[in-house]
């Protein structure tokens, strides 16, 4: 027997749910891109982590700084509440989006995390923003 099936695998049907809940949770780098190229986006992308001039230097396109310690309902309230936030922060060695969906959570808001964050962007190819401003997707 190998190591892959040292641990028998679920059922069909607990692999199946396994995978539903944790789509429900996250969504990844290139579903986000593709949502934006598209031009009406149908959440608030959030940029969770790091200082105004670090989210200045690049951001996914669209994407509002908002650090994970400044969420909070006074904050929120700029948003209906049954907005989709969409939160990222650095990457895989970052805990900021977790903590911000969490608070969100916590507030009552629909959230999902993108997996990767600003790594698996960058690893994607997918083009950054500069500036103080969210900007949006550039279409060539």
């Amino acid at each position: 027997m190998s190591v892959v099936r040292q641990y028998p695998p679920a059922s069909s049907s607990v692999a199946a749910e396994h995978f539903a809940a944790r789509l429900a949770f996250e969504t990844d780098c290139d579903d986000v891109a593709s949502v934006l190229m598209g031009g009406e986006p149908d959440f608030v992308l959030l940029h969770v982590v790091g200082t105004p001039e670090a989210y200045a230097k690049r951001h996914v396109p669209g994407a509002i700084h908002l650090p994970h310690k400044e969420i909070s309902d006074e904050r929120m309230a700029e948003w209906p509440a049954n907005t989709l936030f969409v939160v990222y922060c650095a990457g895989p060695h970052c805990n900021g989006a977790d903590k911000a969906a969490f608070k969100l959570a916590e507030l009552g808001h629909p959230v999902k995390l993108m997996i990767g964050g600003i790594t698996g962007w960058e690893d994607e190819g997918l083009p950054f923003a500069e500036g103080v401003d969210p900007g949006a997707w550039a279409s060539e």
